[in-house]
């Protein structure tokens, strides 16, 4: 039996809490918040799960193996930094942090102490994303044009950020996945509109990938219709993710555009359109934070890296800031350098101290 405890139990925290409840296998020890009303709200839904208003009481226990943050993103780092230095592996909601040092410090500290570290990029473990990934993978699509994603809605606005740092992460940690590679340069737009805050509510990203590859994101807090949607065009086929249905949430389009062979006389230029048949694959239903818990619970046992883990948060807290950089900028382009050769090199960001910390860290494991 894997034992679980949930920190913070707001909207995404008692998701988990009630994943977590139901999941075979896995036991949840506590919950921990500093609120009176969410601590009786889970006594009368979960009367034999116990509460408590003080999260350091999660961490001193022994018993306890894996800890799911679920916390304001301000946060993640402080609260992250104490459970992995306490020994607990660590499912993080996203995003992982709200800087690129704090997010490098945490994925180091993460492997040092040999903890599993994993952010909650539930999008990745949607069956529909999965089968996208597989279907690109297999060149299916043929070469891969661009991805177009899309989410918006009315709300809901929040008080500590922006709908970048919001929404995004979803798609752009899908977009990561999906193609299999990070971009190499990135561009923001965005405005506000309501609030005293003046948080940006509607934004439009865009990515440039490897090989030529487009990629956009689309994401609103200020729209009238809820969209969920992505769309992936190859020089082969063409399809569409709509999470917003029920049911046949993927469609696969045979269909192209086929540039024929050109001579110096322009009457001879024609291109020829391709509409074949569309075709809807089975899709096993599944509840994608479901498949994530259970992931993390796994990762507990096995120790194996989670498929979100610490570094592909770590990805995407850098195009946060690289985006707000372009923001900025007036919308200017700004170069991103792959995530993943820092991870090789330990040549990102890290503030001093760390190693003592992970030393003590590492004494008080023995």
């Amino acid at each position: 039996m894997t034992r679980i405890a949930v920190i913070g139990c707001g909207y995404w925290g008692a998701k988990h809490v009630r994943v977590l409840h139901e999941l075979p296998g896995v036991e949840l020890v506590v919950v921990a918040d500093p609120s009176e009303a969410r601590r009786a709200h889970i006594a009368r839904t979960y009367p034999d799960v116990p509460t408590s208003s003080d999260y350091r009481d999660v961490l001193r226990r022994d018993d306890i193996q894996g800890v799911v943050l679920a916390t304001p993103v301000s946060t993640h780092y402080r609260l992250a930094r104490e459970a992995l230095l306490a020994g607990k592996d660590v499912l993080v909601e996203k995003p992982l942090t709200d800087k690129t040092p704090q997010a490098y410090e945490l994925c180091r500290l993460a492997d040092r102490l040999e903890r599993i570290l994993m952010v909650g990029h539930t999008y990745m473990y949607h069956p529909g994303v999965e089968y996208l990934r597989t279907l690109v993978a297999s060149g299916a699509l043929g070469s891969i044009f661009y991805a177009d994603a899309a989410r918006l809605n009315l709300g809901l606005f929040q008080r500590d950020t922006d709908v970048i740092w919001d929404l995004a992460p979803h798609d752009l940690s899908v977009l990561l996945y999906v193609l299999g590679c990070e971009p190499e340069s990135i561009r923001a737009r965005g405005a506000s509109h309501v609030g005293a805050r003046r948080q940006i509510d509607v934004a439009f990203l865009d990515l440039m990938f490897p090989g030529s590859t487009l990629g956009n994101i689309r994401v609103s807090w200020l729209d009238p219709v809820k969209v969920r949607r992505i769309t992936v065009v190859g020089s082969e086929k063409m399809v569409v993710f709509n999470d917003v249905l029920l049911d046949d949430k993927i469609r696969v389009y045979d269909r192209g555009v086929t540039l024929p062979h050109q001579t110096d006389d322009f009457n001879d230029f024609h291109l020829s359109y391709r509409y074949g048949d569309v075709t809807i694959p089975y899709i096993p239903a599944a509840e994608p934070l479901a498949v994530e818990c259970a992931h993390f619970a796994e990762c507990i046992r096995s120790r194996a890296v989670p498929r979100s883990d610490g570094w592909s948060g770590y990805q995407i807290v850098r195009l946060l800031e690289a985006a707000h950089q372009s923001l900025a900028l007036d919308g200017a382009s700004v170069p991103y350098t792959p995530a993943h050769n820092e991870k090789i090199t330990g040549n990102g960001q890290l503030r001093p101290g760390l190693a003592r910390d992970i030393r003590a860290a590492e004494a008080s494991l023995d």
